[in-house]
C-alpha cells in the first residue's frame, strides 16, 4: 500500500515535559489505524503533530511527499480544513450553530458558497441518518448523534485523512459501537484513511492495524484484523 503520512523521529515537549521521544508512525492511504497507550503516553501529542496541530522539536511529518513540518502556520491551516478532517471525544461542535451549518462549516471556512456548502451537509447528514436534527442546536442532541455530526463534519470536504481523536470517549458501548462502525464504513467509501487514539481494545478493533504509544516511544506493531 501506499504510505500517505509518515512521522519520523518526533519529539515534542512541554517544558520540562517530555510528550514524545522519538516517535515513528506511518499511514497507507485507505488504512485505518489505531494508536493506542495509557493515559499520558504522548498518543494525543503524536497525533496533533501528525495533523499539523502542533510542531515537533525534532523529527519530521510528511504527508503526501510534502513536509508538514516546515510549512507556514497558514499553509497548515489551510490543509487541515481542506485535506484533513478531525473528530475529537466530545465533537467541538460549535454550541450556536444548528447541525446542518456545522457540518457545512469547514466548506464555508474554505470559501466555497453558501448553496453549494448546505448541499454537501444536506447529503451527509443523509448519509449518516440524522435527518431531522437540520436545525436543532448541539446541545439537543445526543451524545451519539452529536459525534455522528462530527464524523459528517469532518468528511463533508472530501478529506484525504481523519483524525479522531478518542472518538467514542464520552459514548456508551452501544453508541460507541454505532460511532466507529459509521466512522470506519464512511471513511472506506471516500476511500479516506483515519488515524484514530484510543486506550479501549474494543475500538482499536475496528482498525486495520494497531501501534501503541508509551513513554512517547512507538512500540509493538501489531495487525488486528477482523477482530470485531
Amino acid at each position: 500500500m501506499t504510505e500517505l503520512l509518515a512521522g519520523r523521529g518526533l519529539h515534542k515537549s512541554f517544558g520540562l515535559s517530555h510528550a514524545l521521544r522519538g516517535a515513528d508512525l506511518s499511514v497507507a492511504a485507505g488504512e485505518v489505524l489505531a494508536v493506542m497507550g495509557p493515559s499520558g503516553s504522548g498518543k494525543s501529542t503524536l497525533l496533533h503533530c501528525l495533523a499539523g496541530i502542533l510542531t515537533p522539536d525534532r523529527g519530521e511529518v510528511v504527508f503526501d511527499g510534502r513536509r508538514i513540518d516546515r510549512m507556514l502556520d497558514g499553509q497548515r491551516t489551510r490543509l487541515r480544513r481542506s485535506v484533513f478532517g478531525f473528530v475529537f471525544q466530545f465533537g467541538q461542535l460549535v454550541p450556536e450553530l444548528p447541525v446542518l451549518d456545522n457540518i457545512a462549516l469547514p466548506l464555508l471556512l474554505s470559501g466555497k458558497g453558501r448553496r453549494v456548502a448546505i448541499a454537501a451537509a444536506r447529503t451527509w447528514l443523509t448519509r449518516l441518518g440524522l435527518e431531522g436534527l437540520e436545525r436543532r442546536l448541539p446541545g439537543e442532541v445526543s451524545g451519539g448523534q452529536g459525534q455522528r455530526v462530527a464524523i459528517a463534519r469532518a468528511l463533508v470536504t472530501g478529506p484525504r485523512i481523519v483524525f479522531a481523536d478518542e472518538p467514542t470517549g464520552s459514548l456508551d458501548t452501544v453508541a460507541g459501537d454505532q460511532v466507529m462502525e459509521l466512522l470506519v464504513s464512511a471513511a472506506k467509501e471516500e476511500d479516506a484513511s483515519v488515524v484514530m487514539v484510543t486506550h479501549e481494545p474494543r475500538v482499536a478493533a475496528y482498525a486495520d492495524r494497531r501501534i501503541t504509544v508509551r513513554d512517547g516511544r512507538t512500540v509493538q506493531p501489531a495487525v488486528v484484523g477482523a477482530a470485531r
